[in-house]
């Protein structure tokens, strides 16, 4: 009752809130998807110094895949702004696949349990590491998945 007595634009821009945080949940999942997910380390305390090599989300198909998915999040957040509020919450379907794909990336067979460690007291040491890229696109996922949950039950 009390939304019928606010002016049209209030509603609208109250109702329009969720659309908008599930297009910038997916434009920020896009973007962790450049960023760097793993790498290989080499550190050795003899010298105190390390090298690293890094590996972009989007150099593994897994990372494709998390692209595609923000890319379909900003989609919804679109079709929500522009349509109806509730379209945002469509958004689920591809935030649900992005955890999946991420946690898959670190799990699975070609993730970086299967990658070389070495240890060499502290002369030289080997090892992979996953690189925050990797926690900001699966905290942006699971924020897609939160807010498009949002999205359907706001009136």
């Amino acid at each position: 009752m009390a939304d019928d007595l606010k002016p049209a634009s209030a509603r609208t821009r109250l109702g329009r809130g969720p659309a908008i945080a599930v297009l910038a949940a997916g434009v920020l999942l896009t973007i962790c998807a450049i960023l760097p997910w793993a790498g290989i380390q080499a550190t050795s305390s003899l010298i105190g110094a390390g090298v690293a090599s890094d590996v972009r989300g989007i150099d593994d198909p897994l990372g494709v895949y998390t692209l595609l998915a923000g890319l379909a999040a900003l989609g919804c957040g679109v079709a929500g702004l522009i349509a109806h509020p509730r379209l945002a919450a469509l958004a689920i379907a591809p935030g649900v696949v992005a955890v999946f794909v991420l946690v898959s990336y670190v799990a699975g067979s070609d993730g970086l349990r299967d990658r070389v460690s070495i240890h060499l007291g502290d002369l030289l040491s080997i090892e992979p590491v996953i690189r925050p890229g990797w926690f900001a696109a699966l905290a942006c996922a699971v924020a897609t998945v939160l807010l498009s949950v949002v999205a359907l039950v706001r009136r």
